[in-house]
């Protein structure tokens, strides 16, 4: 079974039952592959929401259709026309209204060019042209973008991926290796720099320094008491940080005296830690005067049970999300964001008052697990893009979208190493020459691997032309008939 298809058909919808099923028997190309008739034949009752999952419309029954088309002619029959000639008229008014939104006039102009632009291009140019009332100056707008768009458009046999190597390398050996404080917020450091890329292009699964950015909405975002409030249910908090634990040998018995003053700026009541404290296993909790005191069980009164007692008094969490260590509210310009040392994404979101939408963490691995391989790309470009520039350097995007483009194509986040891209290559040269040499010679050999030499590395590595570039076209001339053409001219 694959885990991989079971995984994205449980994110498109489906039930973990009903997707572990169908990736025992298919991945999600060959499923992908399958017509709608076959998969109805093969899951039955369940065909439906597959179908469904893989973005396909559910056909309806043929015999409803009939009945319905059946019903909309005899519906017609009864019904007279009233005055065709004006029903014609408002027909050519709405084709008209159409024929002219900005986005077809746009397309007009792309059709007499003979000139391509991308969709999303199109959408965004209608769109602002629209907001700030462009309209007449059209044609010069769209002439200009064509213009734009053909001038960054990359050349036949252009070595992208080494272009865009050696555009983030070559800055990258400029770099600073220190973990420095968030902008800001003196209490939070955060891994910058050559780290921070390294953490990046490697896919770590946990970043040396995690934090998030929480966004608030509504009132939350307005008010600083309010913001307090989601800042308390963020926060972890122990019950070592709202009070004293002394240990009483004597008595045999563990105190807890709280701390007033820090429950109440924690929000936290006495309800609360004695919830708290009934988590603990084999004791006995009695309320005193100026605190809770804690005894062993009986037949387990010694030294040893008192002291783990204590220990386990003193970590147990009274209150906040596990893996967030201090999160602290800042003003920026008119509404209040948390900061917070640590990160556990998918937490927080649930939480109230949290701006699901803008609210970030700076791990990749959470944002996939929580919204999918396409966030997790643009996750990557954002903060490979924001490492550099933070840095003084100034790197085309489009050279860190074709990296994250590379590390997400497989509906998976791949590290840029031996353990994912580098340790995939067709080429065995290409494979050696990166790391672990030997093994990758010995395993090639074993498996009767061929090299068909279509790469830069393995190119450069056994002395011959590359085939990109000027490297990609063959000339050859004929020296005798060129001398002749000279003497004619002549």
């Amino acid at each position: 079974m694959s885990k991989t298809t079971a995984n994205a058909l449980i994110k498109r919808g489906l039930s973990k039952k009903l997707a572990e099923k169908v990736a025992e028997k298919y991945t999600l190309t060959a499923l992908e592959k399958l017509s709608d008739a076959k998969i109805k034949k093969e899951f039955g009752k369940d065909a439906e929401k597959i179908l469904k999952a893989l973005g396909r419309k559910v056909e309806e029954k043929k015999e409803s259709k009939v009945k319905e088309e059946k019903k909309a002619t005899k519906k017609k029959k009864e019904k007279k026309p009233a005055k065709p000639v004006e029903k014609k008229a408002k027909e050519k008014k709405v084709s008209k209204v159409k024929e002219g939104t900005t986005k077809e006039r746009i397309m007009k102009i792309l059709e007499s060019k003979k000139e391509y632009l991308p969709v999303a291009v199109i959408d965004e140019m209608a769109e602002k042209i629209e907001k700030n009332g462009l309209t007449d100056k059209l044609e010069k707008i769209v002439e200009k973008a064509i213009e734009e768009y053909n001038r960054h458009l990359m050349d036949p046999y252009e070595a992208c991926g080494m272009v865009a190597a050696q555009s983030i390398g070559e800055p990258g050996t400029q770099m600073t290796m220190r973990t420095f404080h968030y902008a800001g917020v003196a209490e939070i450091n955060v891994t910058l720099g050559l780290p921070r890329l390294i953490e990046i292009v490697d896919a770590r699964k946990d970043p040396s320094t995690p934090m998030m950015t929480v966004y608030l909405e509504g009132a939350y975002k307005i008010n600083r008491d309010k913001a307090k409030e989601v800042a308390n249910k963020i926060e972890i908090t122990r019950l070592i940080n709202i009070a004293e634990v002394e240990t009483d040998i004597s008595n045999m018995k563990v105190v807890v005296k709280p701390n007033l003053k820090s429950m109440e700026r924690k929000d936290i009541k006495m309800d609360d830690l004695m919830e708290a404290l009934k988590k603990l296993s084999k004791v006995e909790i009695k309320k005193a005067e100026d605190g809770i005191e804690i005894y062993p069980q009986e037949g387990n009164e010694n030294y040893r049970e008192l002291r783990r007692i204590s220990e386990e008094v003193k970590n147990i969490k009274i209150k906040g999300i596990e893996g967030i260590k201090r999160a602290i509210i800042r003003k920026e310009g008119d509404e209040y964001v948390i900061y917070t040392e640590g990160s556990n994404f998918e937490k927080v979101l649930e939480l109230e008052g949290v701006d699901k939408t803008r609210t970030t963490t700076n791990d990749i691995h959470a944002i996939y697990e929580v919204l999918g391989i396409e966030a997790a790309r643009n996750a990557i470009i954002n903060e490979a893009y924001s490492t550099l520039q933070e840095q003084g350097l100034n790197v085309d995007i489009r050279h860190i979208m074709l990296v994250a483009d590379l590390m997400t194509a497989t509906g998976v986040i791949r590290p840029i190493g031996r353990q994912g891209v580098s340790g995939e290559k067709g080429s065995v040269i290409a494979r050696a020459a990166f790391e672990i040499t030997v093994d990758h010679l010995l395993g090639a050999a074993r498996r009767g691997e061929v090299d068909e030499l279509r790469g830069v590395a393995e190119n450069v590595i056994v002395g011959q032309p590359i085939k990109l570039g000027t490297g990609s076209v063959e000339l050859a001339i004929d020296v005798k008939k060129l001398s002749k053409i000279k003497k004619v001219k002549k």
